[in-house]
């Protein structure tokens, strides 16, 4: 697309040209420096122009006005971010109120969304992230302080890992769905009917739909995360209420009377992996490495149906900080992992075996 972008010196010399050489031109004299003025304001003119020329191409669009766009066309609202819930395990005595802080070591703090009543015993409280977003997934034992010391309460955790906090729907994936609207268009309950009504809940990253899978009338809807993992049971929870609540058929989802919908998580195909670092590397390259590979890993759910053995050493070889490393295998093997359908590779863990001699 053309650039209709101006530089101010370009406009004042442009200008400059077409004035009589009978006239003085030079700094400090009249005509130059009132054209200067009109030049520099000429330079805004030409980007305002610019910017909207640009924008007639949606590809361009970005922010809220990508938001607008895609809403006004096909009616796509972007998915916006969840907060992360975690039931907390708290010790002590007294009322512990609804919306008291507790928080992790690095200051991720959780408000308790109900009032608990202690009496020197220990019980449990839900709680969700003050803030939205996946930063709030943290793993199991790690909400241990209080920002503000609450009273009574002696000790706080959390027993299992915080889920369900998922970040708003970025530009790329909105105009992913929006495109998927015009080359899947859907219509009347079709199979692409029931995967945009999937991936229109905040936290699916995608989602396979199975027609007559278990007999007339019945459609199954399989879905991972936005992580590119088996959803989890709220997940598939909130897509099953959305499309067809209690599975009855009633229409009292987004499905049409008549239609049974199964909503299930994709089954995870772990992968495990093993391989020696050589050299001298940073203590961060472990952590590096597995969010490489996790990264691979969630470019192909529900895209392909195999593994790359050679994309995975990639990923790994691509990590800053390595300086080489040998003998790599998954699940035992060096060579492509199938994915079955229905299914989602997803990491399980990675051991490095110190070089022998």
């Amino acid at each position: 697309m053309a650039n209709y972008k101006k530089t101010a010196a370009e406009l004042l010399r442009k200008m400059l040209d077409k004035i009589d050489n009978s006239y003085q031109k030079t700094i400090g004299f009249p005509t130059h420096d009132i054209l200067n003025a009109v030049a520099m304001v000429g330079k805004d003119i030409y980007e305002k122009i610019n910017d909207y020329f640009l924008k007639l191409n949606a590809e361009n669009l970005s922010g809220d006005e990508l938001t607008r766009f895609v809403f006004q066309n096909k009616g796509i609202v972007r998915k916006e971010a969840t907060k992360a819930t975690v039931q907390l395990t708290i010790t002590g005595n007294g009322l512990i109120k609804a919306g008291s802080l507790f928080e992790t070591p690095l200051g991720i703090q959780f408000e308790t969304t109900e009032s608990l009543l202690l009496n020197n015993n220990t019980d449990t409280v839900p709680a969700q992230a003050v803030t939205p977003g996946s930063s709030g997934n943290v793993p199991a034992g790690s909400i241990t302080e209080m920002p503000v010391t609450i009273q009574g309460v002696t000790a706080v955790t959390n027993e299992d890992p915080a889920a369900g906090g998922y970040n708003m729907e970025s530009d790329a994936d909105l105009w992913d769905r929006y495109i998927m609207a015009l080359q899947e268009p859907p219509t009347s309950g079709n199979i692409y009917h029931y995967k945009q009504w999937a991936l229109e809940v905040t936290g699916v990253g995608g989602a396979k739909v199975y027609p007559l899978w278990n007999g007339a009338n019945t459609v199954q809807v399989v879905i991972i995360d936005s992580n590119g993992e088996p959803a989890s049971e709220a997940l598939v929870q909130a897509v099953q209420n959305h499309i067809d609540p209690g599975i009855t058929g009633r229409g009292e989802g987004e499905a049409p009377t008549g239609a049974y919908c199964t909503v299930t998580a994709a089954t995870a195909l772990t992968l495990n992996l093993e391989l020696t670092l050589l050299g001298n590397y940073p203590d961060t390259l472990e952590g590096d490495i597995k969010d490489s590979v996790k990264a691979y890993l969630q470019s192909i759910a529900f895209e392909q149906n195999y593994v790359s053995y050679a994309k995975i050493a990639n990923a790994i070889s691509d990590t800053e900080g390595l300086i080489d490393y040998m003998n790599l295998t998954v699940n035992d093997d060096v060579k492509n992992i199938e994915v079955p359908d229905k299914s989602v590779a997803v990491l399980g863990g990675i051991e490095y075996v110190d070089l022998e001699g």
